[in-house]
């Protein structure tokens, strides 16, 4: 196993790399995003008149001039890139500035003019579900996006006429801003072939083709989009970013020359989507000392287009129990737009909230019963056999809640660290250590199609060009890609570079998100270098004097049945290119089959399942109200460690997100504005914000992944939050059920 490597780190660490805003072309126009004050109105016109008149201004772009459809969307095609009709919140973008410089763009975006008559906004998620009138989205027929349901068990009302204890709790979770230092960037040139060249930071290309194709109204080979160095995304550069991609494309085709548009962090902000604020509603009863029922109903605000609410809210649903047997479950949950920005993916992906809630209500009921709340965790935690709330049975793979419990307990001494927290004591610093576990679904699950590609040509001097069809977010996956492929080649990792990606090299393989990177893309690149293999041992076998299956690899060699007779990897790519062979190999790995009852709630959610423990120590400072995180202690079972500085790395950023999020982001909405659009007035965890943090690796290889690994991204930061919830209780006995956690005197 590798210390530490990267492949992209020289460029990174030197300052090499390119990023999209370092991109120039000949000839190139500048574009700026139009925004109009209003939040929620009708539109009776736009006058774009003086903005055209403006020094270097080539051209205004609105909704009139798109050629293909202005509409889109990844779920329901409800997003305006321009808008048409109706003004729906503060992001939404009436017109494109384009012009010769970038600041001649930014000073005309003031002289484009709106009339339109202002409509009713709808900024409280609650008031929107209940509304029948006023509608973001007249053509609905309804603000309610999606409602999904889990249903196990008997009637609730009788299930819980049989708990001893019942608690009944409100819980509340607001926005998050994802704050990747790069905003959103593309630069777009107009092709001599009629192709739309397209390069920006987004996470999946093939949904930004997709974008790109539907507003220039051409076909999707007529768009090849090529990433280039990512500046984060953390889930927020799906939509958003090819939105962006889009408008440049657009302003390219209109005028004949390359595009570019770099979003202010003010634009970024303010246009792109954020995590799902939630209000939640849990009544939960026990029986003896096991879980017996749970009802929960959550609001989920969409905002005012659909984007992945009805994914991000269909996993709340699937994981709303945490990693518990309970065998009376009535869940609802419903996706609600209003006049507020529109959500979407975000690390974690509507598993935070709920965990927030869960990990937070199982230590209130061993409090209630007189039980430890870890005993009370270990009474009623899915094991292996069990089934989850959704009557999936959990017997193909290995199921370790209780591994990865005991082990951060372990090595972060929780039994004795308990016996000293302050509970509330009066004093000027109150001492709370706090844990949280979750379980969590691997890859799309149901939510979606879930397949990859990726593709191996080996060169005629040895050297190796690998792609797969995952993209590269800044997390390490070229990386990881090229260590699968080297193991499973059994030659050398410097042998292999990893080609650049372009969604003309290599078919769809979904979305870079749901923490599905190694799995799906590893997966694929184990059969492709199967399939690389068969075709080597084919072509050079006499020579090895041995049969096809004999053929081995290892060592950088490629090897006969026995070790008299070898081929350098060098000289084997030779020997094929004498033999008019080609080295090039295509695989792809199709995730197991799932299932869904979408009416009852019931089925197979997730092919496999990741497992997590965390444990946050922490000192509550009563004179000046403010938390102190003095430790962090992390356990996650992945499977298998592919690189494992890289794997620590995802979960030291994970936690630091889910301590931002419990403790600091507070990004409200009031009437549809945000409350901040610049980190002056949005903070986030600084490097001194962040203890230590020690972690532990579980690796149970997952017989359902070719390769044995599983993912890292999400687990890690879906739990942080839950657990400095319960160590501020431990701290002040004082329960705390929104966050970011706010503390009164």
């Amino acid at each position: 196993m590798q210390k530490a490597w990267r492949n992209d780190s020289y460029e990174k660490v030197t300052g090499k790399a390119t990023f999209t805003d370092d991109l120039k072309k000949i000839d190139m126009v500048h574009c700026a995003p139009v925004y109009s004050e209003l939040i929620h109105a009708k539109i009776k016109s736009i006058n774009t008149s003086k903005a055209e008149k403006a020094k270097g201004v080539l051209r205004v772009i609105t909704a009139k001039d798109v050629p293909g459809d202005a509409n889109f969307g990844q779920i329901h095609k409800d997003y305006f890139m321009f808008v048409t009709d109706k003004i729906r919140s503060e992001g939404d973008v009436v017109a494109l500035i384009v012009a010769d410089t970038r600041e001649n763009a930014i000073s005309a975006t003031n002289l484009v003019e709106v009339d339109a008559i202002p409509l009713p906004i709808l900024s409280d998620m609650e008031v929107a579900f209940n509304e029948k009138e006023n509608l973001v989205h007249e053509s609905k027929g309804s603000n309610i996006i999606n409602h999904h349901k889990i249903r196990r068990g008997k009637k609730i009302d009788i299930a819980f006429s049989e708990c001893d204890v019942i608690l009944e709790r409100d819980y509340s979770t607001g926005y998050i801003e994802h704050a990747y230092l790069e905003p959103e960037s593309a630069v777009c040139v107009p092709r001599y072939d009629g192709v739309m060249e397209v390069y920006g930071s987004m996470q999946h290309p093939f949904s930004t083709r997709r974008f790109v194709a539907t507003l220039l109204g051409k076909q999707l080979s007529e768009i090849e989009i090529i990433a280039t160095t990512m500046g984060g995304g953390f889930g927020g550069k799906d939509d958003t970013a090819a939105i962006v991609c889009a408008r440049a494309a657009l302003a390219a085709q209109l005028t004949g020359k390359p595009a570019k548009l770099t979003y202010t962090r003010e634009w970024s902000m303010r246009e792109s989507y954020k995590r799902h604020p939630y209000k939640l509603h849990y009544k939960i009863g026990v029986k003896g000392k096991k879980i017996h029922a749970v009802k929960t109903k959550m609001i989920v605000d969409g905002g005012a287009y659909t984007s992945v609410t009805p994914w991000v809210s269909w996993r709340s649903t699937v994981q709303c129990c945490g990693p518990y047997k309970v065998e009376n479950v009535i869940c609802d949950a419903y996706g609600v737009h209003t006049n507020n920005i529109f959500t979407g993916a975000f690390r974690g992906f509507g598993a935070p909230q709920v965990n927030f809630c869960i990990e937070q209500l199982v230590e209130e009921c061993a409090k209630e019963i007189g039980e430890d709340p870890i005993a009370f965790r270990k009474e009623n935690m899915l094991r292996q056999g069990d089934e989850t709330i959704t009557s999936q049975k959990l017997d193909n793979h290995t199921v370790s809640t209780e591994e990865v419990l005991n082990k951060v307990l372990e090595i972060s001494d929780y039994s004795n660290k308990i016996k000293n927290v302050s509970l509330g004591k009066k004093s000027e610093k109150q001492y709370g250590i706090g844990v949280a576990m979750s379980y969590r679904g691997a890859s799309l699950g149901a939510e979606g199609m879930d397949f990859c590609s990726a593709i191996i040509n080996g060169q005629f001097d040895g050297s190796i060009l690998l792609e797969v069809g995952i993209h590269e977010n800044g997390q390490g996956a070229e990386s990881a890609m090229i260590l699968l492929a080297a193991e499973n080649l059994g030659v050398k990792k410097e042998r292999i570079r990893y080609n650049r990606a372009s969604t003309s090299h290599i078919p769809d393989g979904g979305t870079t998100v749901a923490s599905r990177g190694t799995l799906m893309g590893g997966g694929a690149v184990v059969d492709a270098a199967k399939n690389l293999k068969r075709i080597i041992a084919k072509s050079l076998h006499k020579e090895l004097n041995c049969n096809i299956e004999n053929v081995r690899f290892f060592d950088d060699y490629v090897w006969g049945a026995t070790n008299e007779n070898k081929i350098s990897w060098k000289d084997a790519m030779h020997k094929m290119f004498l033999n008019c062979d080609y080295p090039f190999s295509f695989g792809s790995f199709k995730a197991p089959k799932v299932s869904w009852d979408e009416e009852n709630g019931t089925g197979n959610a997730y092919f496999t399942w990741v497992y997590s423990a965390q444990v946050i120590e922490l000192e509550f400072d009563t004179i000046k109200n403010s938390v102190k995180l003095l430790d962090i202690f992390a356990v996650h079972d992945i499977g298998k460690t592919v690189n494992k500085k890289m794997l620590q790395g995802q979960i030291y950023g994970g936690i630091t997100q889910g301590v931002g999020m419990a403790l600091m982001e507070n990004l409200t909405s009031t009437n549809g504005k945000l409350s901040a659009t610049n980190f002056n007035k949005y903070k986030i965890p600084r490097a001194t914000d962040i203890p230590k943090i020690t972690t532990a690796i579980v690796e149970n290889h997952d017989p359902n992944s070719p390769t044995g690994a599983k993912g890292i991204g999400e687990p890690a930061l879906e739990i942080a939050a839950a657990a400095i919830g319960n160590a501020m209780y431990n701290a002040t006995g004082k329960r705390f059920n929104s966050y970011p956690i706010k503390f009164k005197k």
